[in-house]
């Protein structure tokens, strides 16, 4: 009988899917949030109120620009314009990794090049 009990037990432990499954509900994590934390960062954070779509923009002076005037009016940010727009410009680079077509990268950093004339920062 203690041989049974034994055995019970090791299978017990071992049970991967058990182990799994407790511990996402434990944490309250689900594949969703947790592949979306980027985006609830851009909407929820006190970073930048952005128009939609500002960096699909074709030129890299238009993204440049709109980052500029939303830094300017946004009552969101809490350090300087020039910091909120490049900090906001790095995020979205970082973010979006690999996934990033090169002619769209080099268009968000000329855009970085672009930001630092318009606020004077040469």
């Amino acid at each position: 009988m203690a041989a049974h009990k034994k055995a019970t037990r090791k299978t017990a432990r071992t049970s991967p899917a058990r182990s799994t499954s407790t511990t996402r509900r434990r944490r309250g994590v689900s594949k969703r949030t947790a592949k979306r934390w980027s985006q609830r960062v851009t909407k929820e954070s006190d970073a930048l109120d952005l128009k939609h779509g500002v960096f699909k923009q074709t030129s890299a002076k238009k993204i440049a620009s709109s980052l500029k005037r939303s830094a300017e009016h946004s009552a969101r940010r809490k350090s300087g314009a020039y910091r909120s727009a490049l900090s906001m410009l790095t995020f979205y680079i970082n973010r979006a990794g690999k996934t990033l077509p090169k002619t769209e990268r080099s268009r968000l950093e000329r855009a970085k090049v672009e930001l630092k004339h318009q606020f004077g920062r040469d």
